[in-house]
């Protein structure tokens, strides 16, 4: 595990709403703006453009968290920023204060949480659970 970020380190992403990014569940489409589950993926994805640099070639990133407060809508068509900076980075997990937005405006605010593990001890602990479920 390469440690070659700091607290305040920034990475942003950028991302623009579409059709199948807006709030809907099996009964049907609920608003035609971008959905708190979207905004969850873009932010876990932003923070793990950090992991994508930390890991070696035997580890991988794995989420621990997400955690969003959708602060106002993104219609379909807007581009969106993520801004993932680094709040702490102790033993193996990465920890990022995510901000969202369209323009100045702000969309959504929140954090996510990354380890990074060798490969295998995640392979093990999936297998523990494909015996756990028999």
């Amino acid at each position: 595990m390469k440690n070659i970020f700091k607290p305040g380190d920034i990475k942003t992403h950028h991302f623009t709403v579409k059709s199948e990014d807006v709030a809907k569940f099996v009964a049907g489409e609920v608003h035609p703006v971008c959905s708190t589950f979207t905004l969850a993926r873009e932010m876990e994805w932003s923070s793990r453009l950090f992991v994508l640099e930390m890991t070696e070639d035997h580890e991988e990133g794995i989420g621990t968290f997400v955690n969003v407060s959708h602060r106002s809508p993104a219609l379909v068509g807007q581009k969106i920023s993520v801004i993932a900076k680094v709040s702490s980075f102790e033993r193996n997990e990465l920890i990022c204060e995510i901000e969202v937005k369209c323009g100045d405006r702000l969309v959504a605010i929140g954090s996510t949480g990354q380890k990074i593990l060798p490969k295998n001890k995640i392979k093990e602990i999936f297998s523990s659970l494909e015996k756990d479920g028999e």
